[in-house]
């Protein structure tokens, strides 16, 4: 039966959330149905996948946090995370969260790859 999916993708840093989708598409098989919907920042993030949960069977959130000289770091990453937790909870919904938190922008391209392990996990929740 063919899935339906949506990725999230917050394109603050574009060159890091490109890495990021690139990885998690190699993971999706071709025969499902993919939406890819770009968001200004991972704060963004859980109210699409809200108002869209009766449209799609899985779900991928994808963006980057890089911490800063402020606290906002801290607010933006705890927000983001209990907020897909909860909705992925209360909606019995798999959502693989791929969004990274890194001390700067090197350590966040060398981390490119985590898309792929929340496709990986949002497809294993969902075959359960």
């Amino acid at each position: 039966m063919k899935k339906k999916y949506l990725i999230v993708v917050a394109n603050y840093y574009k060159d890091i959330s490109n890495l990021l989708l690139k990885s998690a598409l190699k993971e999706i098989k071709l025969k499902n149905t993919v939406k890819i919907f770009y968001v200004p920042g991972v704060f963004e993030i859980p109210v699409v996948i809200s108002k869209n949960l009766n449209k799609f069977d899985g779900f991928i959130a994808l963006g980057c946090v890089i911490k800063g000289q402020t606290p906002h770091f801290e607010f933006i990453s705890n927000a983001v995370t209990n907020s897909i937790l909860k909705l992925s909870i209360d909606n019995k919904k798999p959502i693989g969260n791929g969004i990274i938190t890194c001390l700067n922008k090197s350590q966040a391209k060398r981390r490119g790859f985590k898309g792929s392990e929340a496709a990986n996990a949002m497809l294993s929740v969902l075959s359960k």
